[in-house]
């Protein structure tokens, strides 16, 4: 079972008081990588007698790590940050019920869900601590520019910018998921239905596909403003009706970023490489550029 499955579980279970010291703890982490016992009574209200007891609570639920050192302190674990919020997107009324995994890699979850309106969508969890601290200090710029910053927070601004980007993208009719709402380190967004190109073996309309992505790009830089700026076949989906949608959005830069035309350019050779490796189709790089920096018009084949 997942960490959200566990978290979507064990929340029925919570009353006000664990929630509360959860987050306080969270709250406190941006201090301490174990906030002290002490803090947590302070901060929250409760008497030690009451704090002790939600401790040994949340601990026994796996929502946090216990340290021992000079004192005795405690951090969130996944559980517990999936399970602050899920409860905060329930309150808001934008999420009724989480389904099965609908992708699971290795900087986020992605699961089927159920609005409160019966409504079907997709609910990301972003989990960079999945990969290495140095790793993603280095591919990823918002981070770089911080000297501290825990696995969880880092989860939390790439779901920030993920839902900025879609929010700046999706008004200008870019292929992307619909932003719905966001919460710490979870985006709820429109349903997600394809499989990643790299997963497809043959394509009949390759070509058309191939302008569709370009187009996107073309859309996205010049009515947005915005980069991809990690774009690949690993993040192109071809839907059951032939279009495509572009995932994964946290990396994105401004086009008057200082490296915009050198990750316009990676992007795009990205996708040209993919298509010429496996569907036999060659475009220039040069002229494909011209036409998404300078030219409105769409992409021939």
């Amino acid at each position: 079972m997942s960490s959200a499955e566990i978290a979507v579980k064990t929340l029925r279970r919570l009353e006000p008081e664990d929630l509360r010291v959860l987050a306080v703890i969270e709250l406190d982490m941006s201090r301490h990588r174990y906030v002290p016992e002490a803090d947590i009574s302070r901060l929250s209200g409760l008497t030690p007698k009451q704090v002790n007891y939600r401790l040994q609570r949340l601990s026994g639920f796996g929502l946090i790590h216990r340290w021992v050192g000079p004192y005795v302190g405690y951090a969130l674990s996944t559980v517990g940050y999936d399970c602050l919020a899920m409860n905060s997107l329930v309150k808001a009324d934008l999420i009724e019920a989480l389904g099965k995994p609908l992708g699971v890699g290795k900087e986020s979850d992605v699961y089927d869900a159920l609005s409160p309106d019966g409504r079907r969508i997709a609910v990301k969890f972003h989990r960079l601590g999945r990969i290495s601290f140095r790793q993603t200090r280095r591919l990823r710029g918002y981070v770089a520019e911080r000297r501290h910053i825990s696995w969880l927070y880092q989860s939390r601004l790439a779901a920030e910018r993920e839902f900025e980007a879609l929010r700046i993208v999706h008004p200008h009719g870019v292929s992307v998921p619909e932003p719905i709402g966001q919460n710490r380190h979870v985006v709820v967004m429109s349903f997600i239905e394809g499989v990643e190109l790299y997963k497809v073996s043959e394509m009949r309309n390759a070509e058309e596909v191939l302008n569709e992505v370009l187009e996107n790009v073309r859309v996205a830089y010049q009515k947005a403003g915005v980069i991809h700026a990690d774009l690949s076949e690993f993040n192109v989906l071809l839907k059951p009706d032939s279009h495509i949608l572009i995932i994964d959005w946290p990396q994105f830069v401004r086009t008057d970023h200082p490296n915009a035309d050198v990750l316009l350019r990676r992007d795009v050779e990205n996708i040209l490489r993919f298509f010429q490796r496996k569907m036999r189709i060659k475009r220039s790089l040069e002229d494909i550029l011209e036409h998404i920096r300078h030219i409105n018009m769409g992409f021939a084949s």
